[in-house]
């Protein structure tokens, strides 16, 4: 039962009270004037005590909900900032992951870009093709011929000797490779004439184009061939 009714019940006691005293007085002939007079007073003071308890409880309620209500605004903003804080920490965690994807991507494109430029040969550079003969000699005209200076023969040499010797019909029957620039398959050489097989010009043609498109020349295929064993 909340305290409000039990207010009421008090006063309701208090004025059944009065009435049973005045009944009293009544039938014992006693004066009711002074009678009626004492227990007014006496209901009185308990109305008063009673509305006086009624209201300090009212009191009491209204602090405690108070409390109660500051308490739990109180923890919402404990919790609002926990989670702002943790908010927080992910976007920071996120941003230092961006930037250290970011710098990795970088790195790479550094370290490909300087491999490009990259020159596997470091030796003497021959003023000629006439510094060679059979195949190699016929290899450096063409070279030169495709655009290519003759700073890049050295590393072809060494690329196609490395391959095949630059034998035209070295092959190699786990591959499949074949020729001189070692082709796989081989027939990929018919795109530029149909005696791949035999004829080292046609082989030779077809190497050069390849080296071109992957590599931009033939250091850079050198370079792949020393790091990674092929080219």
């Amino acid at each position: 039962m909340s305290r409000l009714w039990s207010r009421f019940g008090a006063r309701t006691a208090a004025v059944a009270l009065l009435s049973v005293g005045v009944a009293g007085g009544f039938y014992l002939g006693e004066d009711r004037e002074t009678q009626q007079q004492g227990l007014t007073a006496q209901v009185g003071l308990q109305v008063d005590q009673a509305e006086y308890d009624y209201q300090r409880d009212r009191q009491a309620d209204h602090r405690r909900e108070s409390a109660k209500q500051r308490a739990a605004e109180y923890q919402a903003k404990l919790r609002a900032a926990a989670a702002a804080k943790e908010a927080a920490q992910r976007a920071k965690a996120a941003e230092a992951a961006a930037a250290s994807r970011k710098k990795e991507r970088e790195a790479e494109a550094k370290a490909k870009a300087e491999d490009g430029k990259i020159k596997a040969y470091a030796g003497p550079v021959p003023a000629s093709c006439s510094s060679y003969s059979g195949h190699r000699k016929t290899g450096c005209a063409m070279l030169l011929q495709a655009g290519f200076k003759i700073d890049q023969m050295p590393c072809l040499d060494k690329l196609w000797n490395k391959e095949s010797g630059w034998n035209p019909k070295a092959s190699n029957s786990s591959s499949g490779a074949y020729g001189i620039p070692q082709a796989v398959p081989g027939s990929k050489m018919s795109s530029i004439a149909s005696d791949w097989r035999t004829n080292p010009v046609t082989q030779i043609k077809w190497g050069l184009g390849y080296i071109e498109g992957r590599y931009d020349n033939p250091c850079g295929a050198w370079a792949k061939s020393q790091s990674e064993g092929w080219y």
